[in-house]
């Protein structure tokens, strides 16, 4: 068993692979290499305080699910999030910088309705496939990782993961003040829990530092983007496109619901195979944790989130639908991305993660 992966090379001289951390006094990852002609008109703009300078037609061009389309929405996005190191707090709301991000947004929201012409557009529809385990695991990518995952690919994952599990939960806080009623109390006494409950320790993107730390990964906020393909960045970017539009509320709330109902069974998968491949205990612990909290959000999520938005709201059923659709979608194509590069034996990373170096082993006892 090849535990590092196919294509490491580097290795940390001490410790866990530390290759991306920044000083705790900096703000905010460092920005991104481009991947085409978009990504360089973001990073270029963001970097010189310039606006950013590109075709219209370009976008137009633009493949929806390639790199360059999703980076630049990413880094985007990223801006109402925490930022970049040397990037003012004021590009948030640049005019240039949202008309490009209106652009891209368009093209990616043409291509997600394109994809899901025929899915479901009622809750019932949409969830039920969803409440049943299926008999036939063998598409599960949490199923072939407890099977016969290898510790390298848990850190593969992980390292992807972490663009969404280190801010765990901040995409649908955005819902928050646009719910009413049941639907608010409900969401908030979930995303309570997310953050841990009023304990720094138990929120869930610290959880996750704590997974990463026990894999040698760098637990340093946006560590991995370079490393990132598309297919991850757009899970991201779908929780960004539904968070920052109170028009697409519903969707928001359709894929709240979609993770909180598939994270239970997932995560008890995962755990098996962070317990198997010797992972380490946060490592296990962060996925236990989310078996048991998932269990019962999921069923909040859909009987009082879910049902509360409809019961003040109902003709947003069909953004509830499309908002799981989407997130299924999304997952899958991940996923494919994943099994693909693996079946090869090779990594599924942009650039592979270097081989941590082995625990420094304690002096014999005299």
């Amino acid at each position: 068993m090849n535990r590092a992966g196919p294509t490491a090379t580097a290795t940390a001289a001490v410790g866990p692979a530390a290759t991306c951390t920044v000083p705790s006094a900096a703000r905010g990852p460092e920005l991104a290499e481009p991947r085409g002609g978009l990504s360089a008109a973001v990073v270029e703009a963001l970097r010189t305080g310039a606006p950013p300078a590109y075709a219209t037609a370009s976008v137009l061009r633009a493949d929806p699910w390639g790199e360059d389309l999703q980076l630049a929405l990413y880094l985007l996005y990223e801006l109402h999030y925490r930022g970049f190191r040397d990037v003012g707090d004021d590009r948030e709301w640049d005019a240039d910088l949202l008309r490009l991000r209106q652009a891209l947004e368009a093209r990616f929201l043409h291509a997600l309705r394109t994809d899901l012409a025929d899915a479901p557009r009622s809750v019932e529809e949409a969830f039920a496939p969803l409440l049943v385990e299926p008999v036939d695991l063998g598409g599960s990518l949490s199923h072939r990782l407890e099977k016969e995952g290898e510790l390298w690919h848990l850190r593969e994952y992980a390292a992807l993961r972490s663009l969404y599990h280190l801010k765990e939960a901040d995409p649908h806080i955005w819902v928050v003040p646009r719910l009413t009623g049941r639907a608010k109390a409900a969401m908030v006494a979930i995303e309570y829990d997310e953050f841990g409950a009023g304990h720094p320790e138990r929120i869930h993107a610290r959880l996750f530092a704590d997974l990463m730390a026990d894999l040698g990964l760098d637990t340093a906020y946006g560590c991995y983007l370079d490393q990132a393909p598309a297919p991850l960045l757009a899970t991201v970017n779908l929780m960004s496109l539904f968070g920052l539009h109170r028009a697409r509320r519903g969707a928001l709330v359709g894929h709240f619901a979609c993770v909180e109902v598939t994270s239970s069974p997932g995560s008890r998968r995962l755990a098996a195979a962070m317990r198997r491949c010797g992972a380490g205990p946060a490592a296990e612990h962060f996925y236990a944790e989310h078996v048991e909290a998932d269990a019962v959000h999921e069923q909040v999520v859909r009987h009082e989130v879910i049902g509360g938005l409809l019961a003040d709201e109902p003709h947003l059923e069909a953004d509830v639908a499309f908002g799981c659709a989407a997130t299924l979608l999304l997952e899958d194509r991940l996923a494919d991305h994943l099994r693909a590069a693996w079946d090869q034996g090779r990594s599924a990373l942009r650039k592979p993660l270097p081989t941590p170096a082995p625990a420094p082993v304690p002096p014999s006892a005299p």
